[in-house]
């Protein structure tokens, strides 16, 4: 056999090997600490991903012993789909999407994305563009059907932009359509990743939108928009994101699952401390994470608010985004979950009320939440499945009544 027909032999020999060793090795169940393998959480670039960024930043993972990959996600689709087939064991997500995928509003009826806590309060904004400017005010909500008709006779079209069908900013976008008397089926809501609004906005793709931070303040950095209305300014302290697994990871790697929970909640904690914000603020801006400017960060994250459209400057002093707030602010309340699968009915996403309890039973996991907390003496809330009243509209919501809800509810 020449030198050259023995290189070709080894060549096609050696991945064949290689094959038969790794299959022939042990595999991690998953069970127990899994010290040796990766947990890999996705995030989108939003402000409010600052816990799994933080907890990766400031060392609390590896202070649970955990080896975490943190992993920048292009769409909170693709979120949903790694979620589901295990690429991701858990991310950074929309507290609504997994309701939204199991009752089959955006993924597959049925799908279990699992709900381990609350990562943030408020934050988020509506912005319109200079369109609009000086014929429609900061909250100035009353004044929004009159200027979306004159614009719908003037150009036919008015569209708005969300982040995921049924996910937190389209129901917050949604709603504050519907406080404004504005019948939805004459706009076109489109969907955009976050990191893209501020681009489509300024090349004319889109008359408002919905989103977190730090889009809303660029558009008003770069003039191309104004704040229209924050998401606390609709219902303060609303649920946000939240940290959300895999179904197969939270039941075959329930122990490491409880340790990333409290490195999280050490974050959360940690971002509360507003002595710490201006450098969570210059660490999350990177490029590899949110990729903003550091100071438009920075000041929605301080409750500092410039509104853009010569409106000045908005202070939120006790609602602006809040990660922890004394416990508050993670304790996964089912109450919420119903809420937002109530809105599923009233904006005819669905045309039939789906088992509410029995769903939010199902993706919260509220019990590992409780053990976790009640380990790190976080104050547990006791206010789940109480009635709640939303600051726009000051309509209650009774989570024990949601028909009666719906009868009131405008469209």
């Amino acid at each position: 056999m020449t030198n050259y027909i023995k290189r070709i032999y080894t060549a096609l020999l050696l991945p064949v090997a290689l094959l038969m060793l790794t299959s022939a090795m042990p595999v991690n169940s998953g069970e127990g600490s899994g010290h040796d393998d990766v947990i890999r959480l996705g995030f989108i670039p939003l402000t409010d991903c600052a816990p799994i960024v933080m907890a990766k930043e400031l060392g609390l993972f590896e202070k649970y012993g955990l080896k975490v990959e943190v992993s920048k996600e292009a769409s909170w689709a693709n979120v949903r789909d790694k979620i589901l087939t295990g690429e991701l064991d858990g991310a950074h997500c929309l507290f609504s999407m997994p309701f939204s995928v199991y009752t089959g509003v955006g993924g597959k009826a049925g799908s279990e994305m699992k709900i381990a806590m609350i990562l943030n309060n408020n934050g988020q904004a509506i912005t319109l563009s200079n369109d609009f400017c000086g014929k429609v005010g900061f909250r100035q909500t009353n004044k929004v059907a009159s200027v979306v008709a004159a614009k719908l006779k003037a150009d036919k079209e008015v569209t708005f932009a969300m982040t995921f069908p049924g996910g937190t900013h389209d129901i917050w976008l949604r709603y504050w359509l519907a406080a404004a008397g504005v019948n939805q089926k004459t706009s076109r809501i489109i969907t955009i990743p976050p990191p893209q609004m501020v681009a489509n906005m300024k090349v004319g793709n889109m008359d408002g939108y919905c989103v977190g931070e730090p889009w809303n303040g660029l558009a008003t950095k770069q003039n191309i928009g104004f704040t229209e209305i924050t998401t606390q300014d609709i219902w303060k302290h609303h649920p946000e994101k939240a940290l959300v697994v895999n179904k197969a990871f939270s039941e075959t790697r329930t122990e490491d699952l409880k340790k990333v929970m409290k490195a999280v909640l050490e974050a959360c904690k940690w971002l509360d401390n507003r002595g710490n914000r201006k450098k969570a603020a210059a660490i999350i801006g990177k490029p590899q994470y949110v990729n903003a400017p550091a100071d438009v960060i920075e000041a929605r994250l301080m409750g500092d608010y410039n509104l853009g459209c010569d409106q000045g400057t908005q202070i939120y002093t006790d609602d602006y985004m809040l990660f922890h707030r004394n416990g508050d602010t993670n304790y996964p309340r089912k109450s919420y979950g119903i809420w937002f699968m109530t809105q599923y009915v009233r904006f005819e996403y669905l045309q039939a009320a789906p088992d509410y309890k029995a769903i939010a039973d199902k993706l919260i996991m509220q019990d590992l939440y409780l053990e976790v907390a009640k380990s790190l003496n976080v104050k547990i809330p006791a206010d789940d499945m109480k009635p709640f009243t939303l600051t726009l509209d000051k309509v209650t919501f009774d989570p024990n009544k949601p028909d009666d809800y719906l009868k009131l509810a405008k469209k």
